[in-house]
């Protein structure tokens, strides 16, 4: 299995068509983020170059490519305000395994591993994440790469007509 991660230097189309394929995904959207209610699920959201443009100057973003097809991308921002333990320094992390053929391969935790390394090699140390309660796949995925829980939010986000909690996990570098 050929796997590859590139950083995104230069927004594309290319790049911002598969961002809008995956943000609009019936079932990814309540995995990748927080929602109020089924409307909110529901709404359509576009990006367009200038703004994954503007993005990039808060985020490191790559790409995941399986077998040289574009499959997922990941970034991390450093210090962003919605950290549940505001320590300085830390870096909160998001993955989105967008293709079909992507998932159940192992590729998520190739991922986050690369991840690591690219924030180990900028100097920081901790690392910060939310994963829904109903995620249980994700949520094994971080626990085995050794993020360990600190915290919940409840009534974080919409889903399968209830409110779910968001369960924040660290990891140290």
């Amino acid at each position: 299995m050929n796997v590859q991660f590139t950083k995104v230097v230069t927004p594309s189309a290319e790049i911002v068509d598969a961002l809008n394929k995956w943000d609009n995904d019936p079932v990814l959207i309540p995995l990748t983020r927080p929602n109020q209610n089924r409307e909110e699920m529901e709404t359509r959201r576009e990006t367009t170059v200038n703004e994954l443009k503007t993005r990039l100057n808060s985020h490191d973003m790559f790409l995941i490519y399986l077998e040289n097809k574009l499959v997922g991308e990941m970034n991390y921002m450093i210090d962003p305000g919605h950290l549940y333990r505001k320590v300085k320094g830390t870096a909160w992390i998001g993955i989105t395994i967008g293709e079909p053929e992507g998932r159940g391969k192992g590729i998520g935790f190739k991922a986050i591993q690369y991840l690591e390394g690219e924030i180990k090699k900028k100097g920081l140390s901790r690392i910060e994440l939310g994963v829904f309660e109903f995620n249980s796949q994700a949520h094994r995925l971080y626990h085995q790469l050794g993020y360990q829980e600190i915290g919940r939010i409840p009534e974080f986000t919409y889903w399968n007509e209830k409110m779910w909690t968001d369960i924040r996990m660290e990891k140290h570098l």
